[in-house]
């Protein structure tokens, strides 16, 4: 890995984090004049309406980044790559980026509808299946999983690969969007997933992936001083889509996809916390009685508060779990 490589994803994390503190303020100027406002509910914990729609700003700043730090001429010298092998690379290409891209974008639009209308549980599902069309179209798909019983890996066939590529992009994505129940929390949590597997992608020399996964990481950490306690506005369901969209996606390509038990495990351990409370909230829900998937104050974040935790503990507790599994996951991978 050449230093450039390093610099390239330095600036990528750079841009996006300043351009998206820059557009959070227009986003929420924007979101007031729009009435996209988040009202107090029973579910809420904030006691006021706070202005939603910071997603507008991260998107913003993830593409500002993806041009400031030349991810395409990247994925054009991968796609040469992949022609001169025959068109097979472990690289990500322009087609991949693309796809990544536009998904990223309409799971965006998606959460920017919702913020407005509130719509029906059974349609949001609906259309998040929808955005892994572009992925699913790029051939960017779980196609192989680690054998449990003995080495080597079990291949999948295409309908199977197909059917757990959108399981899995669907869970982080409304991973992402469960743990955004306090301020800074969900922000902070996809920045230190994005620089652990940005780190992760630059030791396997997968040098578009680092870059993409350092603007995602960049356009969080923009966005928090707007989001830390007290908030003075959400990324709502358009920034919790889109970034764990691109979380989902990212770990889909290059490195991610090689045929080794590791690029299994690294996303996994990577995103264990959002993903165990996605895992363990429909099931509380189902032996209480109540409805798997509707809404709730009983996710990790708020039980941790109803110890007595002070909201800004929680959500550095969490932080540095988060860390602690990134910084595990990294030095798996250099093993």
């Amino acid at each position: 890995m050449t230093l450039t490589s390093y610099g390239a994803t330095l600036v990528a994390y750079s841009v996006a984090a300043v351009v998206t503190c820059a557009l959070t303020p227009l986003a929420r100027q924007f979101a007031v004049r729009s009435g996209a406002i988040d009202r107090p509910n029973e579910r809420k914990k904030h006691k006021k309406p706070i202005p939603t729609s910071g997603g507008v700003a991260i998107a913003g700043g993830l593409l500002a980044a993806a041009w400031a730090s030349g991810i395409l001429s990247v994925t054009r010298a991968a796609d040469e790559a992949a022609r001169s092998l025959g068109g097979r690379s472990t690289q990500m290409g322009t087609v991949h980026l693309a796809a990544i891209l536009v998904g990223a974008l309409f799971m965006a639009l998606v959460g920017f509808v919702d913020d407005r209308k509130d719509l029906p549980a059974k349609l949001k599902l609906v259309l998040q299946v929808l955005s892994t069309a572009p992925l699913l179209i790029a051939g960017l798909t779980i196609s192989t999983v680690s054998n449990p019983f003995h080495q080597g890996m079990i291949f999948l066939p295409p309908w199977l690969a197909a059917i757990v590529t959108v399981a899995w992009v669907v869970a982080v994505t409304n991973a992402i969007n469960l743990i955004d129940g306090l301020d800074g929390l969900a922000a902070g949590v996809s920045a230190i997933s994005c620089i652990a597997l940005a780190v992760v992608a630059l030791l396997w020399g997968q040098v578009a992936v680092a870059l993409l996964c350092a603007a995602v990481a960049g356009a969080a950490i923009g966005f928090l001083p707007w989001n830390w306690h007290p908030a003075s506005i959400l990324m709502g369901d358009t920034g919790a889509y889109f970034l764990g969209f691109m979380i989902a996606s990212v770990t889909l390509s290059g490195a991610f996809k090689m045929a080794a038990a590791i690029a299994i495990f690294v996303p996994i351990l990577v995103l264990a916390v959002p993903l165990l409370d996605t895992v363990l909230s429909p099931v509380r829900r189902f032996l209480s009685g109540r409805p798997a998937f509707k809404a709730d104050r009983d996710h990790l974040h708020h039980r941790l508060m109803a110890l007595g935790l002070a909201e800004t503990r929680v959500v550095g507790l969490t932080y540095a779990v988060t860390a602690v599994c990134g910084a595990i996951a990294i030095w798996i991978s250099r093993h």
